[in-house]
């Protein structure tokens, strides 16, 4: 398969996903960390790909989301952006309008 096809396929296959470093249980770097930490507060069913195991996805996906680090978070099939975008969102309240 395409691998850009595959990620399409994936962020529009489920609600919640995440392109993280590691995984939910074993993050490995701090902004992936931080993420999902967040991101389990809602207790959604959260999908996630380790871009660490998956080097054409870590390749591809920047391309695909015209967004160059990582995690990245899709929500019903739409890119809503990183650490710092799902952090202020968190705060602010439009993460949780976003999720229920």
């Amino acid at each position: 398969m395409n691998i850009l096809k595959k990620i399409d396929t994936q962020v529009k296959k489920y609600n919640v996903l995440i392109y993280m470093k590691g995984t939910p249980k074993v993050p490995r770097c701090g902004f992936s960390a931080q993420t999902i930490k967040i991101l389990l507060l809602y207790k959604k069913k959260i999908h996630y790909v380790d871009v660490l195991e998956n080097e054409d996805i870590r390749i591809f996906l920047p391309k695909y989301s015209n967004w160059p680090t990582f995690p990245q978070v899709f929500i019903n099939g739409e890119l809503i952006g990183g650490c710092d975008i799902i952090t202020e969102m968190h705060k602010n309240k439009n993460l949780k309008n976003l999720l229920m």
